[in-house]
């Protein structure tokens, strides 16, 4: 499989850091990159994790509709990421 490789961002909350690595076929990273651009976002990395953050946030509220009453708790770091992308 051709594609490119994306290291991610490391989240950091106190000691605890996460890094996500992918390889991403090279028409899936055109059109990332084609997006990042037009919206601002330079490198991929950025594009990368708010296109992860908005997944999660489309996921979180399909789940919430199907069962309020066990929310799925996402993480504030992710809030904090799309907030600051509005």
């Amino acid at each position: 499989m051709e594609g490119r490789t994306i290291g991610g961002k490391c989240i950091e909350r106190g000691n605890l850091s996460i890094k996500i690595q992918i390889e991403l076929p090279d028409e899936l990273f055109a059109q990332l990159m084609r997006v990042a651009e037009a919206i601002g976002i330079s490198n991929p990395e950025e594009a990368a994790t708010v296109g992860l953050a908005e997944w999660v946030s489309r996921r979180k509220s399909e789940l919430d509709d199907r069962d309020p009453n066990e929310k799925y708790a996402v993480n504030e770091a992710l809030d904090e990421l799309l907030e600051k992308k509005k």
